[in-house]
């Protein structure tokens, strides 16, 4: 490691501790007061949409309109999820057990971010963070770096009438570099990546404890009791929304033969146009010149997309999304269009029963974005236990907008987040929405009890009676 790049981080990360050292002494009607302001940062309705409008002149990706709903829904919600939460101090006594548990900072956080969410994600983990008494250094992408940087003057400012130090919250010097990365992810007490593949193995690669997450891919079902104009307004505002940045817009829809027809008609109704057998064929060609996907193509709009793979058909001038059909029983790199797309391309396959739907998706999953959450419309209730049960998923959303739902929103009760962990099948070590109790350590002060010893029979009691001793 070049010894500059060495010192411009441990000098970043000497400021940072010893701003969190003293944060580490605050109460918490003073770290509650940070958090507010932290979020009034993003959620003040001209910083937002400037804050916006760069993220989307600086990265490409996206549109305006889409990223001020979600820088403030998404910190919207996580301060609704934070107030009243207890985060310094006592957190739990409960007498029956002997156990009281205490709320200790992780340190100093470095936060990987990504070019598609470069107001929201780092707002989130900023937040989150100043919640536990961390300090935080961010790393954006470097397409996110300037507005990171902009975001990062808004927060100190609003710190400043609290009395907070600015040092709890820093960033890489623009626009980075991955050595300066690696070099803060060896430093820090702990990393939370979020982006890509690539970003979340250097995490857990660094030696330092690290909550990654796992590649997105979404799947949903539809079914043949789905309310079909409902479910297509649902996936189309799911698709479409941010030109499909999040890695919970869906990819893939898996329809039951029985709704085919007048399922696609509802997506048509919603803005969907379904490519012909060589618009396909060009698409695909266009999207994936060399079997990977060209960055092209990633969070443009629909009839941009269209344009780039020379779609001229005046249906996809003004579309919302372009739908691909693909052949069910399989899903690998043979059939790009069953990876992930990061762009408003929506595959559909047409199975025979709910039987064929679960193995479709388990194809499509074994492939890519296995861990992740699969969607479902129109579901008996046993059928989405099914889901959960036999899918490698950790999150089944029943009738809602997936990429909504999935990060939590007002009408469910996962908690608002922009990174969600996949469990050991996504190669993450959690499979909750990364929440700030992640970012906790927690001491335990463990007495003595009556005693809670049972007898042998009461162990192996029922053991014995089969089976015999």
């Amino acid at each position: 490691m070049p010894g500059g790049e060495n010192e411009v981080v441990r000098s970043l990360l000497a400021r940072a501790r010893l701003a969190q050292e003293g944060f580490d002494r605050a109460d918490q009607e003073t770290v509650d007061l940070a958090v507010a302001a932290a979020g009034w940062a993003v959620l003040e309705p001209e910083r937002n949409r400037a804050l916006a409008e760069q993220a989307v002149r600086d990265t490409g990706l996206g549109n305006v309109a889409d990223k001020i709903a979600k820088n403030h829904r998404k910190t919207l919600g996580l301060l609704r999820d934070l107030k009243g939460a207890r985060s310094v101090g006592v957190l739990t006594d409960d007498p029956a057990t002997g156990i009281t548990e205490i709320a200790r900072p992780a340190g100093v956080v470095a936060a990987i971010t990504p070019s598609t969410n470069p107001v929201a994600t780092p707002a989130n983990v900023i937040i989150n963070a100043l919640k536990t008494r961390n300090a935080v250094v961010l790393s954006p992408s470097p397409k996110g770096a300037g507005v990171c940087a902009a975001l990062l003057a808004h927060v100190h400012r609003e710190l400043a009438k609290v009395g907070v130090e600015a040092d709890l919250v820093q960033m890489l010097p623009p626009p980075g570099s991955k050595g300066l990365t690696m070099e803060l992810m060896r430093q820090a007490d702990l990393v939370v990546a979020t982006g890509s593949r690539d970003n979340v193995r250097a995490a857990y690669s660094s030696g330092t404890p690290a909550l990654g997450v796992g590649v997105g891919n979404v799947a949903a079902i539809v079914a043949p009791a789905a309310d079909l104009p409902a479910a297509a307004a649902r996936i189309a505002a799911s698709k479409s929304f941010d030109h499909a940045t999040s890695c919970s817009s869906e990819n893939s829809l898996v329809v039951l033969a029985e709704v085919w027809d007048p399922l696609l008609a509802a997506l048509a109704g919603q803005g969907g146009v379904l490519a012909e057998a060589d618009e396909q064929l060009r698409l695909e060609a266009a999207m994936f010149p060399s079997g990977g996907l060209s960055s092209d193509f990633i969070a443009r709009s629909a009839p941009r997309v269209a344009f780039l793979a020379g779609l001229d058909r005046a249906a996809f001038a003004s579309c919302r999304f372009i739908m691909v059909r693909e052949e069910p029983g399989h899903a690998g790199p043979g059939q790009p269009f069953s990876g992930e797309k990061l762009s408003p391309v929506l595959t559909l396959y047409r199975v025979v029963d709910f039987d064929a739907a679960i193995a479709q998706v388990r194809a499509i999953y074994d492939y890519q974005g296995k861990g992740h959450s699969v969607g479902v419309h129109g579901a008996t209730r046993d059928q989405v236990l099914r889901l959960a049960l036999e899918l490698p998923v950790c999150r089944v959303i029943v009738d809602q907008a997936h990429c909504v739902a999935t990060g939590g929103a007002f009408d469910n009760s996962l908690p608002f987040s922009l990174s969600m962990g996949c469990g050991t099948r996504g190669g993450n070590g959690f499979s909750d929405n990364l929440n700030y109790r992640y970012f906790l350590n927690i001491t335990r002060i463990v007495r003595a009890i009556a005693p809670v010893k049972p007898v042998e029979s009461e162990i192996f009691g029922e053991y014995w009676q089969r089976y015999g001793r």
